[in-house]
């Protein structure tokens, strides 16, 4: 009976033990992504233009040799304070693929506004065949899909350094301190003074992260700005009305007793 008694005892203590462990293995593996303050955030918040066009350039420059944006058109650049001579001017740098032509051949011309971002590769065969296997992503939506949001996708832009002591990295990855697991195909795309801004802002890479990011959450929710003004309005209208209501009922019952 004794000994009953000892091996329950026993299995109770290791199942509390093992119980403890598991939450302290997940804070061990656990990877805290540091909150940044975007001008976009909140109640209030709305994209600022100069940033959207900042991290429209470093996509431009950096990311869009890789990453295509297959739901953007030339177009809805005019959304971030681009006048339509400029908007004209970056599409007619692209060459993009149309036809059939009266003789029934396909043919390149300039990219016009109607015209949806060009894609980096023809498909995603050539995509993974340019990098290793891997495939990347496309950002058209990049920033709702991903948990963390703007903050991740900041979060690994800037998240790159040597891997610690007695860290494993496989060939061809890339130690990232925000990337699940740590490795990642992606290696560093952005270095300080990498681009020169149109306006002049120094171009660090926090800087650049951010701007993208801005540019990328916007591309993501171009209607953040006129969904919450409208909520705005309505949020004052029932305030007015709930208003309005109790006056009325007030003067209604006026001259009944209680």
């Amino acid at each position: 009976m004794s000994r009953l008694r000892n091996l329950v005892g026993a299995l109770v203590l290791g199942a509390a033990a093992a119980l403890n462990a598991a939450p302290a293995r997940a804070a061990e593996g656990e990877i805290h992504i540091p909150s940044v303050r975007f001008s976009f955030e909140g109640l209030f918040g709305t994209f600022d233009r100069a940033s959207l066009q900042r991290g429209f350039q470093v996509y431009k420059e950096v990311c869009s040799n890789c990453h295509s944006m297959r739901q953007m058109y030339y177009r809805n650049l005019l959304e971030i304070g681009l006048t339509e001579p400029q908007v004209r001017a970056i599409a007619a740098q692209i060459q993009v693929m149309d036809g059939p032509n009266d003789t029934g051949e396909m043919f390149e011309r300039p990219a016009r506004l109607s015209d949806h971002f060009r894609r980096p590769f023809a498909n995603d065969q050539a995509a993974r065949a340019a990098n290793n296997g891997a495939l990347p992503p496309d950002l058209s939506v990049i920033v709702k899909a991903r948990e963390g949001h703007a903050d991740y996708i900041h979060a690994l832009l800037t998240g790159y350094e040597d891997p610690p002591a007695g860290f494993t990295l496989m060939d061809g990855m890339n130690y990232n301190a925000y990337f699940p697991g740590h490795q990642i195909a992606m290696p560093r795309v952005l270095n300080d003074d990498q681009i020169e801004y149109a306006d002049g802002t120094k171009a660090t890479v926090d800087q650049m992260a951010r701007d993208v990011t801005t540019f990328l959450a916007w591309a993501a929710e171009p209607e953040l700005e006129a969904r919450r003004r409208m909520g705005i309005k309505i949020v004052l209208f029932l305030i007015v009305l709930g208003g309005l209501t109790y006056a009325v009922k007030r003067r209604i019952w006026a001259d009944v007793k209680h």
